[in-house]
């Protein structure tokens, strides 16, 4: 009776560690604390059906999966940039990527004005506005300023009796006159830039790839 016993015994000890294992001899996966239980599948080159296991939670593949979609979005925006200039400018990740050109060519200064203008035209506070127009104007736009942009003299001079009156658009005309200096000038260079070609290389092996296993 006593060995009937523990043979029981050692058929339960048996089967609770079977019970703990997922599959067949064919490859056996432990069913772990902590994972969430995906459907019953069939694996290729196995007799029977196993319980597959994620191995993370939901939240984490569906943050995954943002990412991979935002990774396709901003590889899609590169690939726009060179479409027009305003394409550029629509992007923040373009800007960013158009400033660190600039500054190889030591011209960063006027893609900061423009930025700034576009700042600055979203000022509502007339006492603000007229403070800011006065530090704009002596960071880029006056003789000798310390990061004076490439306009002409008449440009520099409607922009400083603007000033007296200061409104949102008292920058409109040297802002309109260092966007086409950049768009004629600089836009083409960086469009043919080791950095940008670069980009656009990553961005379409990027596309074919994804082609590839769809």
């Amino acid at each position: 009776m006593q060995a009937a016993l523990k043979t029981k015994i050692l058929n339960i000890a048996a089967e609770e560690r079977v019970s703990s294992w997922r599959g067949d001899s064919a490859g056996l996966v432990p069913a772990e604390k902590g994972f969430s239980e995906s459907p019953l599948v069939k694996l290729p080159g196995q007799s029977c059906t196993m319980e597959l296991r994620s191995g993370e939670p939901s939240g984490k593949i569906k943050e995954r999966e943002k990412g991979k979609r935002i990774h396709r979005d901003s590889s899609h925006e590169v690939l726009e940039w060179r479409e027009s200039f305003d394409q550029l400018l629509k992007s923040k990740s373009g800007v960013t990527a158009f400033h660190t050109f600039l500054k190889t060519e030591f011209s960063e200064e006027n893609l900061d004005f423009w930025l700034a203008c576009e700042d600055f035209k979203k000022t509502r506070s007339k006492t603000k506005l007229a403070s800011k127009a006065n530090r704009i104007f002596e960071e880029f736009v006056q003789s000798e300023a310390p990061r004076e942009v490439n306009i002409d003299h008449e440009t520099r001079e409607i922009t400083r009796k603007n000033l007296s009156g200061a409104t949102s658009t008292c920058f409109n005309e040297a802002q309109a006159k260092t966007r086409t200096l950049m768009e004629k000038d600089s836009y083409p260079r960086f469009l043919k830039s080791a950095s940008y070609q670069d980009m656009t290389k990553q961005a379409t092996s990027r596309g074919i790839s994804k082609r590839s296993h769809t």
